[in-house]
């Protein structure tokens, strides 16, 4: 992309469907070749948070959405850019000084550009109108949290179990913006975050037989005690159920959902799977199996809990209705 860089690019191998990409990369000008250097790696980790960063006509910088880290990155880009559906561009950055907004030139994005394509193994830039601001973007964050030792995932790796733990609180806490009260699973509530179990938050349900739609149906609380979250609202409504499956597989949540809804009488909820940006494709293959079908299951992203939880922590969200949630649950069933 810079026509002052001698650097050349040699993919080795292709692991698919997801990757890793394994390449080769040398410099001539230095008198370099491939024979001499190692194969390096672009991660499946690198793809996809690229491939979430991207929509349809909206540029990204590379190191923005990366923070700088992989040093593979710029092999990537270069690959996207050379691709017929990617453009570069430099978009216009609003700074503000003394008050006082301008435009100036910003720096390199790549752009998405599935409608308008160009010749495959060459760059093309692309004008563009588009201003960014360079405020930062939202970023969740999380206080000291300590998983029990009872927990229920005592096979996983102490660090899976606290980004299980994480994404369950930042759902307590959406939910406590929304003015939902929250079900957490029976035996996650001993979970310590800011020096206080999650049980004993405000607005976390001790007893399913407390919520009116519940206290009929003993056979549906035996099968939501382990459900991750269930928001509940007014007593009325039930807004979602959810599963987090962090390197697990779907199928325990889905069917632990499953369950739930053959013992609970029909009744208009989300049935949500909460995962890795990087299991989307494993969501939609388990939840189109025949078992699950009458789930309608949704997907909810880490990114986009975590872009939602921020926006809570931010912007403290009133008066939203809970179909707002529809933007971030996206539906997976397949016709």
């Amino acid at each position: 992309m810079n026509p002052k860089n001698k650097g050349l690019i040699q993919i080795v191998e292709v692991e698919m469907p997801e990757g890793p990409i394994r390449i080769k990369r040398w410099d001539t000008a230095k008198g370099e070749s491939p024979k001499d250097k190692k194969v390096e790696p672009i991660s499946s980790e690198l793809i996809w948070r690229i491939a979430n960063a991207f929509s349809p006509n909206h540029p990204i910088n590379f190191d923005r959405v990366l923070g700088g880290s992989y040093n593979t990155r710029s092999v990537l880009e270069a690959l996207l850019a050379h691709t017929p559906q990617f453009q570069f561009c430099y978009p216009g950055r609003i700074e503000t000084t003394g008050g006082n907004p301008t435009v100036k030139r910003g720096h390199k994005h790549l752009m998405w550009t599935p409608d308008e394509l160009h010749k495959k193994g060459v760059v093309k830039e692309t004008k563009t109108e588009i201003v960014i601001s360079e405020v930062p973007t939202l970023e969740a964050f999380y206080d000291a949290l300590v998983v029990p030792s009872d927990a229920k995932s005592t096979d996983l790796d102490i660090n899976i179990q606290r980004r299980h733990a994480q994404i369950q609180v930042a759902l307590y806490f959406i939910g406590r913006q929304l003015s939902f009260r929250t079900w957490i699973a029976q035996n996650d509530k001993g979970i310590l975050y800011q020096n206080k179990k999650l049980g004993e938050f405000e607005g976390i349900i001790v007893s399913l037989k407390d919520e009116k739609l519940m206290s009929a149906y003993d056979d549906a609380i035996r099968a939501a005690l382990l459900i991750d979250c269930i928001w509940f609202k007014n007593g009325k409504l039930m807004p979602a159920v959810m599963e987090v499956e962090h390197s697990t597989g779907v199928t325990s949540g889905l069917s632990r959902m499953k369950n739930f809804k053959d013992k609970f009488p029909p009744f208009p909820t989300r049935y949500v799977i909460v995962a890795p940006d990087e299991d989307r494709d494993k969501v939609i293959k388990e939840a189109n199996k025949p078992q699950f079908h009458d789930l309608n299951t949704r997907f909810f992203s880490y990114s986009a809990v975590e872009e939602l939880y921020a926006l809570c922590q931010k912007r403290k969200l009133k008066g939203v209705t809970e179909e707002f949630l529809d933007c971030y649950m996206e539906p997976v069933l397949m016709n």
